[in-house]
């Protein structure tokens, strides 16, 4: 019998990290802010510094912003959110972006107007805008989550202040209830009605994008590549939509994307495999509610203990979770979908995340690859068992113990990472 406490919390966390977002979302971010302190200034600025940390300048260097010509670069998403964003429009900011606003953007980006600076922070997702105007000024903070302001000045006086300074106020769902045993509970006994609407959004929206990356130019067209190179398969049809859609959202597609922790990609992983997936096997709707319901809640509970940006790739998280969730269609046990977790996470808990670009495509296509090849073995009975490497003896010691890898334990590899990116 499903709790209600439980019910109420896991759909509060699905409404919290299920939303809409154009193009990546760390550029999008810097767009939302500059939308929103343009705002409290009331005017256009003179002068822009954006200071950002090591882990937005690494995911906003390499990507195409959607909706705004091809512009790539700090300095773009800044200046698109001052000149032509609507901070009503959460992550889709850049929504009512016109050829007149992107030709301003490009005017003052030219002219020298936004300064972007280094902040060393140990906050991995950290913005601080200052917008100066004549003698007067305003500034923006934002820190943990892409949307989480903590404080808006203008003036130096301080017109909005968060309570807490430590992200815990941008969530109001409790977290600390997800469990595997929890989210399989949720996923087999929720009323279908109450989660409708917003997976509904997912699948139109992420397969949309998956369909125009596999149809259109974008990057290296690896969806395309996968699709001719290797056998016909349900396997090689999740690999290639999935990876698709990320290189569109990578390459500046401006549809939008139904994001999970943060992520358009981990948003496209824990969803595009497993509604293909479903389709190709013939899976009723109402079972693939139920495992897009499991596979997004997993993938925030692993997110959960590493942050939302480290150095530890999210396409790996998404994948486990997309994994689990093929068990789960295919009518495996609680212990089969444990054992595919264990299984993933015994084999890429590794890779890095250098940056958001279209290579992250690449990754999804190979942690999907593992995560599937785990699906397999867990169904055979096969698992790695406890203490091979850092497995433990229950798959929620696992999952801590990975996140705290991915948290604490790359840090440095963070930042050589971005040492790496920024040196000429």
């Amino acid at each position: 019998m499903l709790d209600e406490r439980l019910q109420e919390e896991y759909i509060k966390i699905l409404k919290e990290e299920l939303m809409p977002a154009m193009g990546c979302t760390e550029p999008i971010a810097l767009a939302y802010a500059g939308a929103k302190v343009r705002e409290t200034l009331g005017r256009m600025p003179e002068r822009v510094v954006a200071k950002c940390s090591g882990n937005i300048i690494k995911n906003v260097r390499c990507v195409v912003i959607p909706n705004t010509d091809g512009m790539v670069g700090i300095e773009s998403g800044v200046m698109a959110g001052i000149v032509g964003g609507d901070a009503s429009k959460c992550m889709e900011v850049l929504l009512g972006m016109t050829p007149e606003t992107i030709a301003q953007t490009k005017r003052m980006i030219q002219q020298g107007i936004c300064q972007v600076e280094f902040l060393d922070s140990p906050i991995p997702l950290h913005i601080l805008l200052e917008l100066y105007a004549g003698e007067e000024s305003a500034t923006i903070e934002i820190k943990h989550a892409h949307t989480n302001i903590t404080k808006i000045t203008k003036n130096g006086e301080t017109v909005f202040e968060n309570d807490s300074d430590d992200g815990s106020s941008y969530s109001y769902a409790d977290r600390s209830l997800l469990s595997i045993e929890g989210i399989k509970n949720f996923a087999d006994e929720v009323d279908i009605a109450l989660i409708r609407e917003m997976l509904d959004k997912q699948i139109l929206c992420n397969m949309n994008i998956a369909y125009e990356g596999m149809s259109k130019d974008y990057g290296l067209g690896i969806g395309r590549i996968i699709k001719a190179s290797y056998p016909d398969s349900v396997v090689t049809r999740m690999k290639y939509y999935a990876a698709a859609a990320s290189e569109a959202r990578m390459g500046g597609c401006d549809m939008p994307v139904v994001i999970n922790s943060g992520s358009g990609n981990q948003g496209i992983t824990s969803s595009v495999p497993v509604i293909v997936y479903a389709r190709e096997m013939d899976i009723c709707q109402e079972k693939l509610y139920r495992a897009l319901a499991f596979s997004n809640l997993l993938t925030v509970y692993q997110k959960e203990f590493i942050g939302k940006l480290s150095a530890f790739c999210g396409a790996v998280s998404a994948s486990c979770s997309s994994g689990a969730a093929v068990t789960y269609l295919a009518g495996g046990s609680l212990e089969d979908i444990k054992n595919t977790i264990e299984n993933t996470l015994a084999d890429i808990p590794g890779i890095i995340c250098d940056g958001a670009k279209i290579s992250c495509a690449a990754k999804i296509a190979t942690s999907l690859d593992a995560a599937l090849m785990s699906h397999y073995m867990a169904m055979q009975g096969k698992v790695y068992q406890a203490d091979t490497g850092i497995l433990k003896d229950e798959v929620g010691q696992t999952i801590s113990s990975v996140g705290y890898i991915g948290r604490e334990g790359m840090r440095q590899t963070d930042k050589e990472i971005i040492r790496i990116m920024l040196s000429k």
